[in-house]
């Protein structure tokens, strides 16, 4: 089978891979993801296998490269008419309530880690996946065990 230029695969595939950035991320930051897509695409392409199913190949580049866009999108500074002198000390779920701290740190390292950094800081499981040197199944699973475990305590230490 013949390789074709990449200039060919860009013009039968384009408008694939625009519509799977734009159902990941939106119409506005769609076209970034494309190009990104593209610019991923086009430093593998050289390896790809002839054989490659070309168009499963330039989604799963899509899915991730949106993937990328929409978080770099989520942590871009937004500006605002006024800044808060401090922080709001009540946005801290362990200062709205003081046993959930206690609750906290009787569980495992993992599971209290994958807690804070999913259901806290909204990290997705791939990356609390690499923060705690696991898959991200085992990452999802700490997290759901440790609020098991966190439901269990919560009921204990409310009994009198």
């Amino acid at each position: 089978m013949k390789v074709r230029p990449f200039e060919e695969v860009v013009a039968r595939h384009g408008a694939t891979v625009l519509r799977v950035c734009r159902a990941v991320v939106g119409p506005v930051d769609a076209e970034d993801a494309w190009s990104e897509t593209f610019l991923s695409a086009l430093r593998a392409y050289p390896d790809l296998p002839a054989d490659a199913n070309v168009e499963a190949w330039l989604v799963t580049i899509a899915h991730r490269r949106a993937l990328d866009v929409g978080r770099a999108r989520s942590r871009r500074a937004h500006p605002t008419d006024t800044v808060p002198e401090r922080a709001d000390p009540t946005a801290d779920p362990a200062h709205r309530d003081p046993d959930l701290w206690p609750a906290l740190q009787r569980l495992p390292d993992k599971q209290r880690l994958a807690i804070a950094y999913h259901h806290i800081a909204g990290l997705p499981f791939a990356e609390i996946a690499t923060l705690l040197g696991n898959s991200p199944d085992a990452a999802r699973r700490a997290a759901a065990d440790g609020i098991k475990t966190l439901r269990k305590h919560w009921i204990e230490d409310e009994k009198p």
